[in-house]
């Protein structure tokens, strides 16, 4: 279930995109009415209504995913803030100047920020967070947390760095095949990611029994 959770805001800009593309007038005459004023020079193409759509539904999307645990007095995470600040931020300069070049930017930005709060975290305050959120389940010998956190660091710099390869040069203008990217082979990368990770771990604490 919170996989699903931690989904939802992706799950609806894509079902959002993909929907406004398969009805596209009647998502041009529904953005061109109701978002115009909100757009640089209030008119909008008919090939951007769909994204348009899609990033006010995943901005809607990550509030309510906020207002949720707020209002069940649960902690929302750095990780969820900063996904719906820089997505207010970034997806709403792109609805204003009806551009997608700061929508496609969104993804490596929350990549590198969160890399790059590991290696502070590390460097600065001497804190592996890695290790802070995972040790009450497994425990590690300090050199495996330090690899771990080594691991996470440099998988978020590549991956934001492969967004902006397949976002601005592998399908430049093609904006449907990045949301395929953004919606199934970042996903995808992850969990291939999580996967490594886990058997890497199970290698470990069999070593360690």
């Amino acid at each position: 279930m919170k996989f699903l959770f931690d989904l939802f805001p992706l799950i609806a800009f894509f079902a959002a995109f993909k929907l406004g593309g398969m009805y596209e007038a009647a998502t041009h005459d529904f953005v061109q009415q109701y978002l115009s004023g909100f757009v640089s020079g209030g008119l909008i193409k008919a090939d951007q209504a769909p994204w348009i759509l899609a990033t006010l539904v995943g901005i809607v999307a990550t509030a309510c995913q906020v207002s949720y645990l707020l209002l069940r007095g649960r902690k929302v995470d750095g990780m969820l803030w900063l996904s719906l600040f820089i997505f207010v931020v970034f997806g709403g300069a792109s609805i204003y100047l009806h551009d997608d070049f700061f929508l496609k930017w969104k993804p490596t930005l929350i990549y590198w920020l969160s890399g790059l709060a590991l290696l502070i975290a590390y460097v600065g305050f001497k804190k592996n967070l890695i290790r802070k959120t995972m040790e009450a389940q497994v425990q590690l010998p300090d050199a495996v947390w330090n690899q771990l956190l080594a691991a996470w660091i440099i998988f978020f710099g590549v991956i934001g760095a492969l967004n902006l390869f397949v976002a601005f040069v592998l399908y430049k203008g093609d904006m449907a095949a990045w949301v395929s990217f953004k919606a199934f082979g970042a996903t995808g990368i992850f969990f291939a990611f999580i996967v490594a990770q886990t058997l890497f771990l199970a290698k470990h604490i069999k070593e360690d029994a």
